[in-house]
């Protein structure tokens, strides 16, 4: 009997693994795309990144997170997705897609608004920032046992990465406004996806 009930549960978890996996190889991959192209473009591309209080730098808003100014800059965005996006999975794959959404918007709206006149803005940063700050407070609002683990053990791990909102301890050349509203996106995510949980419990 209880071989019947296990197998299921194996299938599911294995499943879940493999999508997992497929949708954060297929984020890299594209990420990496999209990066050759820009490369090949030689620089035509960058009219899609967002130059703040434009007309036409809003299109960035869109474009801006699959595009970068270095191999560095990639392969540092590369390795953050890479580790924070499954853990953004663990409940359900679409949390993924929505503190996604959220955060490459109001990143987006954050260093369009802020960012400094004649600058450009571009990067898949400011989303990681989302996937943090939504594992960070995920256990705050949500209020499950597993849920208030995973953002201890991420706060513990990755938390120093906050210090990369702020003007003065970002860097220079770095778009700590992408960073603090992907962050602020992430955090408003956690919010409303713990809200509505906690109301159907």
């Amino acid at each position: 009997m209880s071989s019947s009930i296990d197998r299921p549960q194996s299938a599911d978890l294995t499943g879940s693994v493999k999508n997992a996996a497929l949708t954060v190889g297929g984020g890299v991959s594209l990420l990496w795309l999209m990066f050759v192209a820009q490369t090949l473009s030689f620089g035509l591309m960058d009219g899609l990144a967002i130059a703040p209080r434009t007309l036409t730098g809003l299109i960035g808003v869109l474009f801006a997170p699959l595009l970068h100014g270095s191999i560095g800059h990639i392969v540092g965005n590369t390795v953050g997705f890479a580790v924070l996006a499954p853990l953004t999975m663990l409940r359900k794959r679409m949390d993924f897609w929505v503190v996604t959404l959220f955060s490459a918007v109001s990143s987006g709206l954050g260093a369009w608004l802020l960012g400094a006149s004649g600058s450009l803005h571009l990067g898949a940063s400011g989303v990681i920032f989302g996937y943090l700050g939504f594992l960070m407070a995920r256990g705050l609002f949500e209020r499950r046992v597993g849920a208030i683990l995973l953002s201890a053990v991420v706060t513990l791990l990755f938390g120093s990465m906050v210090f990369g909102i702020f003007p003065i301890l970002a860097g220079v050349g770095v778009s700590w406004q992408a960073h603090m509203f992907g962050f602020v996106g992430g955090v408003g995510t956690a919010r409303l996806l713990g809200t509505e949980i906690r109301k159907r419990s």
